[in-house]
């Protein structure tokens, strides 16, 4: 297991908005068309290497896990804020939703046919993202799938402007390129990319899956 340092500002952040978040974030999600066309092959490769189970890192409000559920994947939900999870839980009740941080995930090693981190590893500061990678390919199974989808940039910050209650939230426009040069340093390969606009920043969304023959790079955290 990876033990990242705690994004307590992101958890206070989201646990402040989580209401509002949810509604606009599906609405979002419900135009883009391009999106979901990257879930929807996720799942049917999920699907035809034999179905195990999902798990959707950084989940929100659940409606990413919802969609992969009604595409016929055996998908739950995992994410810093209580309150987001709430949502999940209450929208979604037939689906699993848990607290909980994608660096140090309460999972066995190699369960997992796939990780979906969708517009959630940009919260992570570019040097935790191999300990970040290390994680993603401990919990998958040889073979196993993941997607990612995040802002596009080059590794800069941007921090959103202070609400009221005194939160902000803390991002990271992260290259494309980087991005893949350390998933392929923690043994997962990249097998398929795609960028495009954004309505702020470019998105970038990067798919692959743990080689079936690859080990664990050297020096990787041992899972428990």
């Amino acid at each position: 297991m990876t033990d990242l340092p705690p994004l307590n500002a992101t958890r206070t952040y989201y646990d402040a908005v989580a209401e509002d978040y949810a509604g606009r974030v599906q609405s979002l999600f419900a135009e883009d068309v391009t999106g979901r066309a990257m879930l929807g092959a996720f799942a049917e490769e999920v699907r035809a290497d034999g179905g195990l189970p999902v798990a959707d890192l950084g989940c929100g409000p659940g409606h990413v896990a919802a969609h992969l559920a009604a595409l016929g994947v055996s998908v739950s939900g995992v994410d810093l804020s209580p309150r987001m999870v709430d949502i999940a839980r209450r929208s979604y009740p037939d689906l699993r939703f848990e607290v909980g941080s994608m660096g140090a995930l309460d999972l066995p090693d190699g369960g997992l046919g796939g990780v979906v981190a969708w517009w959630s590893i940009m919260h992570t500061p570019p040097e935790l993202l191999p300990a970040l990678f290390a994680e993603f390919h401990r919990v998958l199974a040889p073979g196993g799938r993941f997607l990612l989808g995040f802002h596009a940039g080059e590794d800069e910050p941007y921090t959103g402007r202070e609400r009221e209650d005194g939160t902000s939230y803390d991002i990271h426009l992260l290259s494309p390129d980087r991005v893949g040069e350390l998933l392929e340093r923690a043994g997962l390969a990249v097998t398929a990319r795609m960028t495009g606009e954004g309505a702020k920043w470019p998105s970038a969304c990067l798919s692959g899956r743990r080689p079936a023959d690859v080990p664990a790079p050297r020096g990787a955290p041992a899972g428990r």
